[in-house]
C-alpha cells in the first residue's frame, strides 16, 4: 500500500470509531523459550483489541497503522480483516519490521514479557498517516498512551489527531494505558497532560490518574480533569471494578465474579464495552455495566482479544443456568 492510496480510501466513508496504533505479533510460550517450549502465535495491540471488541458488538470500525513488509504484518492485517475491520488506511512500511511481543510464564503468578518493537514499522507513524482519515469524521476517535510512547512521530500523530477531531466535534477517547517498559512516568505525564483539553472520555487505572492530573489524592485529580474539560472520567480498579465520574454523578460498580484465566486484554475489553454502550446512547450506569461484562468474557479466556463477546454473548451472562441454548 502507498500513502496516497491509503489517504484516498479512508476519506471516502465515515465509521463509528476510528483508532490507530501499533499491532504486533505475540508469541506465547508454555515456558522459557531457552528450553524449547512450544508456543502459540497471535496478534495484539491495545487499539486493535478495542477495535475488535467494538466490531464484534456491531459497530463499524477503522484501524490505521503501519506494519512491516513481512509475514507478521500480513498476519496482523489478515486478522483484522477477518474481524470485519476497515484497514483500508493501514500501510506497509519497509523502514522497519512488524513489532513482536514474547510472553513466557515463569511461575503461576509471574509471566515474563519482552517487547521487540524499537525501530518497528509502527514507530515511523506520522500525522499524515492519520489526520486525512478525519476528513469524514467518525463518531469516536480512540487513542492510547502507548502510541505516544513509540516515538516523536507517533506522539505527533496522536496530538494532531485529537486536536483535529476535537475541533470537528468528534468524541475523543483516551486510555492512558501506561507501559513502564516504553517510557518513564515523567515522560508520560508530559505527553498526556497536553492531550487532556481535547479529551471527552478519559480512561485510567487508579494508579494512572496522576499522570494526567497531578495531585496527591483521587478527589483532587478527578476535579482537575473535569475542570479541564473531560466529560466522563472512567477509573478502573482491577478486581474491585470501576467508577465513572461526570459533573453530575459518580457511579461505581464491582467486577463480575468469574473464574479468571488470563487478565491480559481485560482493560481493552472494558474500553470497547464502554464505548459501545456510549455509541448506543445508554446512560452511564449501563455503559459501566456493559464494560464490566465485556471484560468478564476476556479474563475467562486465554489471549488478548480472542474471548471478546458478541451482543448475543453479552445476553448470555444473565441466563438462568450455565448452559447457552
Amino acid at each position: 500500500m502507498t500513502t496516497a492510496s491509503a489517504t484516498e480510501s479512508v476519506t471516502s466513508q465515515s465509521v463509528d470509531v476510528l483508532t490507530f496504533g501499533e499491532s504486533l505479533i505475540t508469541v506465547r510460550a508454555d515456558g522459557p523459550l531457552s528450553t524449547h517450549q512450544s508456543a502459540t502465535i497471535s496478534m495484539a495491540g491495545a487499539e486493535s483489541n478495542v477495535a475488535i471488541g467494538l466490531s464484534r458488538l456491531g459497530h463499524s470500525v477503522r484501524w490505521l497503522g503501519l506494519v512491516g513488509d513481512d509475514e507478521p504484518g500480513a498476519l496482523v492485517l489478515r486478522t483484522l480483516r477477518a474481524e470485519a475491520m476497515d484497514v483500508s488506511g493501514a500501510r506497509v512500511d519497509r523502514r522497519g519490521t512488524t513489532g513482536l511481543l514474547v510472553s513466557e510464564p515463569r511461575t503461576s503468578e509471574i509471566t515474563r514479557v519482552t517487547y521487540y518493537r524499537a525501530g518497528s514499522a509502527a514507530s515511523h507513524l506520522e500525522p499524515a498517516d492519520v489526520v486525512p482519515a478525519l476528513a469524514s469524521p467518525p463518531k469516536v476517535l480512540h487513542v492510547t498512551g502507548i502510541t505516544c510512547a513509540l516515538g516523536s512521530g507517533p506522539r505527533a500523530a496522536v496530538s494532531e489527531a485529537v486536536s483535529t477531531a476535537s475541533a470537528r466535534g468528534v468524541t475523543v477517547s483516551l486510555d492512558v494505558n501506561y507501559r513502564s517498559r516504553l517510557w518513564t512516568r515523567e515522560q508520560a505525564a508530559e505527553a498526556l497532560t497536553e492531550l487532556v483539553p481535547h479529551i471527552d472520555v478519559l480512561i485510567a487505572s487508579d494508579d494512572e490518574l496522576e499522570l494526567v492530573a497531578g495531585g496527591d489524592s483521587e478527589t483532587a485529580q478527578v476535579s482537575a480533569l473535569l475542570d479541564r474539560g473531560v466529560s466522563e472520567l472512567v477509573v478502573t480498579r482491577g478486581a474491585a471494578g470501576a467508577t465513572v465520574f461526570t459533573r453530575d454523578e459518580k457511579i461505581s460498580s464491582p467486577a463480575r465474579p468469574v473464574r479468571v484465566v488470563d487478565v491480559i486484554g481485560a482493560g481493552d475489553a472494558f474500553v470497547s464495552g464502554y464505548l459501545s454502550a456510549r455509541l448506543d446512547g445508554l446512560d452511564v450506569p449501563h455503559r459501566l455495566a456493559r464494560a464490566i461484562a465485556t471484560a468478564s468474557f476476556v479474563v475467562a479466556c486465554a489471549g488478548d482479544w480472542e474471548g471478546l463477546p458478541t451482543r448475543a454473548d453479552l445476553s448470555s451472562l444473565n441466563a438462568a443456568d450455565s448452559t447457552i441454548r
